[in-house]
């Protein structure tokens, strides 16, 4: 059994650290709910924009050097956007994601990794450190993204990204994030960013018929690289959003831990000083008795 000094210390050990994730909790929920709010406002927008995207595709006859964006070939060069956070403390939330694209790498994208035709852009710190130390090709890491997320800042990767796309330097980009839920549920999703969808699936929704104006080139070259940017920045700011919920969920559950292990302590120092207390009333017994006699 550990002596009464050792277990005093590690109690105010863990009480110590348990002030530090109740603190760490509560930072991460005024966090979250102040982007809940910027994420719960943008979701409809955007998702109206995805709609109205696809049905762009759909309806309009393009030329095949209008296809810009739609474009589909069968050298497939492919971008992996990770996204992960700056920071852990957080659960399984990093790791997750990471372990997901290198699931999609083997089961998808097998002979493109061989071929030197798989890219990683890494956005995050900890999928940085994870992809650096590994052969998987480097395009970007734009961590200092999430240093001051704003649609801005957003908009200007994705101008770089759709570039690239249009200058055939990959033929497919995706998405690997987690999606928010709600503060507990963090959704891992893999998203296609390009090519935009050209054909209708049993998801799609048709609304009615859209008169489009000004001129379908005018739609092309201004409404969809919007969307576009729209849709990157929804898909950073719910991850953003998910890594928050995560953080408050882990420090939530290791705030518990601690209490219960506290809990624990104190009963096993009661034990200890009891056990100290009996021993030591033995021991003046038996002195008393060793004198009487």
């Amino acid at each position: 059994m550990s002596s009464l000094k050792e277990i005093r210390k590690r109690i105010s050990s863990v009480r110590s650290t348990r002030q530090i994730t109740s603190a760490m909790k509560m930072v991460a929920a005024a966090r979250l709910r102040k982007a809940q709010d910027r994420i719960v406002k943008l979701r409809p927008y955007a998702s109206k924009l995805q709609e109205l995207l696809v049905d762009i595709n759909m309806r309009i006859e393009q030329s095949e050097d209008e296809q810009m964006y739609s474009r589909v070939s069968d050298d497939e060069r492919v971008l992996l956007i990770v996204v992960t956070s700056n920071r852990g403390l957080c659960g399984s939330f990093n790791m997750n994601v990471i372990k997901e694209a290198k699931r999609i790498t083997e089961e998808k994208y097998m002979d493109q990794y061989h071929s030197n035709k798989l890219w990683i852009m890494t956005i995050g710190k900890k999928a940085w450190e994870i992809f650096r130390k590994t052969d998987y090709q480097i395009y970007e890491d734009q961590s200092k993204l999430f240093d001051d997320l704003n649609f801005e800042n957003a908009s200007s990767i994705a101008d770089k990204i759709m570039d690239a796309f249009l200058n055939k330097e990959f033929e497919r980009v995706e998405f690997v994030y987690n999606k928010f839920r709600n503060a507990a549920v963090q959704d891992l999703t893999v998203e296609t960013f390009l090519p935009i969808e050209t054909e209708e699936t049993e998801d799609s929704v048709r609304t009615g018929e859209y008169i489009y104006e000004p001129s379908k080139e005018d739609i092309i070259n201004e409404l969809i690289p919007k969307t576009l940017k729209i849709q990157f920045y929804r898909t950073l700011l719910d991850s953003y959003v998910a890594e928050h919920g995560a953080r408050m969920t882990a420090m939530h559950i290791a705030t518990d831990n601690a209490t219960e292990l506290i809990r624990d302590l104190n009963l096993e120092y009661n034990k200890a000083r009891q056990a100290s207390i009996t021993n030591q009333i033995l021991e003046v017994a038996n002195g008393s008795e060793a004198l009487g006699g």
